[in-house]
């Protein structure tokens, strides 16, 4: 495959901070095949030094995991934190800086922002010991969940039928509550044609969607390659069931990217589901890291990582850093 000739090369590389080295294989070898200088930065191995005013990067694109608590990597998540804001504090540009990062690990944070913008969502209490989730519980609508404020592709969510279910779990301290110990109990909607959809944003703009289905008793929805099971092929998922491309009203894609834009993210995904009871669109989820869906050119139509690293590497070119 030729290789992209870059007409302004890069005087410095762009830093790519990640967590799961298998999720970002497209994006370093869209990055190699165009000869764009980049370093890989390990989120579970950081070491920088606060009193250097200039790592040498010329920019710093966060593709941190939160699910990385369920790899092991549970003081990554909030080292971080700490990382992204070093970096603007000494004027790094970061694409999905701390702001964006913040909301990302945690939903308690991104229900108050869907809150605060007027966006419907299903109706969600906050707790930190299960102590408090039966009176949290109290006035919602049941089927009720109990999900770690910190996501991780469906990972310790728990769904319950009645208020006795629920109150015994309760009781015997059966929840998940994450590597922060937040949880949210939060109304379980039914959604109409069992699936959900996914908004995907690049710079502000509508990239793509997808409309997934849902598996039974499940609550892992992640669309790309290496999340626990094999990727789509033929637009049928690794979870046995068809993941496909899809236009959301335009109404709804505003909504999405409204929130999302609120986090402070360059880029994401927002996820919706149609309330069967309501026939209205509810937003339940936020997510400043796009793995992307996998074998995107027969889902989509085309491969959004190619959008992605010219986003990148125009955002490098204009950065004060690239050109000192």
């Amino acid at each position: 495959m030729q290789t992209t000739t870059d007409p302004t090369p890069l005087r410095r590389p762009i830093g790519i901070l990640y967590e799961h080295p298998q999720w970002f294989t497209p994006l370093f070898a869209e990055l190699d095949r165009r000869g764009i200088p980049y370093e890989p930065i390990d989120a579970n191995r950081l070491r920088y030094d606060p009193s250097i005013t200039d790592p040498g990067y010329s920019l710093i694109v966060n593709r941190m995991s939160p699910s990385s608590w369920l790899r092991n990597s549970r003081t990554a998540v909030f080292s971080t934190l700490d990382y992204l804001r070093y970096l603007e504090d000494v004027g790094v540009p970061v694409i999905n800086g701390s702001l964006a990062y913040g909301h990302e690990i945690s939903k308690a944070r991104q229900l108050r922002l869907l809150e605060r913008l007027g966006v419907a969502h299903p109706r969600a209490r906050v707790i930190n010991h299960a102590d408090e989730a039966v009176a949290a519980a109290y006035g919602l609508t049941y089927p009720v969940l109990v999900k770690p404020n910190i996501g991780g592709s469906g990972a310790g969510i728990v769904s319950f039928e009645s208020p006795a279910e629920f109150r015994r779990a309760a009781d015997a301290d059966e929840f998940e509550l994450g590597p922060d110990h937040t949880a949210l109990v939060q109304e379980h909607l039914t959604p109409v044609g069992n699936s959900i959809v996914r908004v995907e944003f690049l710079d502000g703009e509508f990239l793509y969607a997808i409309r997934i289905s849902l598996m039974p008793n499940s609550f892992n929805l992640c669309p790309a390659d290496y999340c626990e099971l094999p990727g789509v092929a033929d637009g049928v998922s690794g979870r046995g069931l068809p993941i496909e491309g899809y236009q959301p009203p335009e109404s709804v894609i505003r909504e999405a990217g409204r929130a999302l834009t609120a986090t402070g993210a360059d880029l994401g995904g927002v996820e919706y589901l149609i309330d069967e009871r309501t026939g209205e669109a509810s937003f339940y989820d936020i997510n400043a890291l796009s793995n992307f869906v996998a074998d995107a050119p027969t889902v989509i139509g085309f491969d959004p990582f190619i959008n992605l690293v010219d986003f990148i590497v125009e955002r490098a070119r204009t950065s004060e850093y690239a050109t000192v």
